[in-house]
């Protein structure tokens, strides 16, 4: 929907103001050109203002879409830590936090990452996890543990790693920000148009189109990267993905007579 009013506007615009330069060019005489003059001395701050805007919110949503792809980077990484570093835990809690580590990515791709594109909000079926990490560390610190620093530091950049991925899943450009800037290239596209010389030949028409495409792509690609997760460039769940793949593999290897506390899709399936 916000593509096609984008375009709808942009192409509104333009016809616009190709109308009003013709309904001009009919009703002017020989002095036309001269009462266009102060037509062109309001196009160029314009101009300038439409491109400083479209410059700063595509380096805002840049930034957005770099951050929510280091932070899918880092949880992936985080989690993948977070079961080696356990093989130096003592039994059970290394075989229980190995397991919920595998179960924790897995529940991502289930659960969370579905509805990245939506709200953005943590899933139960993952925080059932990360709860049990915890509950797991509670164990090793009455042990005494010497790894424990090393999990808890590796759980706890997990779990900012999650929140930032999570945060960044919303918009980072406000609505009214985008339709400001789509009215104000909208109005430049116009003012192109209607201030086009009276002898235009087909190179400024040509000229005008590539121009009026060249905003319509910026503002659609600015709408499709503010939103990460979910446009056609988008953050895809790779990482996650290798990196279940990846322990699952050594889950089984590590502990060859005991089975995941789970299934494929991150349910629990045995008592925590």
């Amino acid at each position: 929907m916000l593509t096609v009013i984008t375009i709808a506007a942009m192409a509104a615009a333009l016809a616009i103001g190709l109308a009003a330069n013709h309904y001009q060019r009919r009703r002017a005489s020989g002095g036309a050109d001269e009462e266009k003059a102060p037509v062109s001395d309001l196009i160029s701050p314009l101009e300038t203002l439409a491109v400083l805007l479209v410059a700063f919110v595509i380096v805002v949503a840049a930034e957005s879409f770099g951050a929510a792809g280091q932070a899918v980077g880092a949880e992936a990484h985080r989690v993948d830590q977070l079961y080696e570093v356990a093989d130096y835990a003592p039994q059970p809690q290394r075989e229980r936090i190995q397991g919920d580590a595998v179960c924790y990515a897995r529940a991502i791709l289930a659960y969370e990452w579905p509805q990245m594109d939506s709200s953005g909000e943590k899933a139960p079926e993952v925080s059932v996890w990360s709860s049990d990490f915890r509950r797991h560390f509670k164990e090793l610190a009455r042990a005494d543990d010497g790894t424990l620093a090393l999990l808890v530091d590796a759980d706890d950049q997990r779990s900012v790693a999650r929140q930032t991925r999570l945060a960044e899943a919303a918009p980072a450009i406000p609505p009214i920000v985008y339709w400001f800037m789509v009215v104000a290239l909208a109005a430049t596209i116009g003012a192109f148009a209607f201030g086009l010389p009276s002898n235009r030949g087909p190179s400024h028409i040509a000229l005008l189109l590539v121009l009026a495409a060249l905003f319509t792509g910026s503002l659609l690609l600015i709408a499709d990267i503010d939103r990460p997760f979910s446009g056609q460039i988008h953050i895809s769940a790779s990482t996650m993905e290798e990196t279940a793949a990846d322990i699952a593999e050594d889950f089984t290897h590590d502990h060859p007579d005991h089975p995941l506390p789970c299934d494929l899709q991150g349910r629990r399936t045995a008592p925590p």
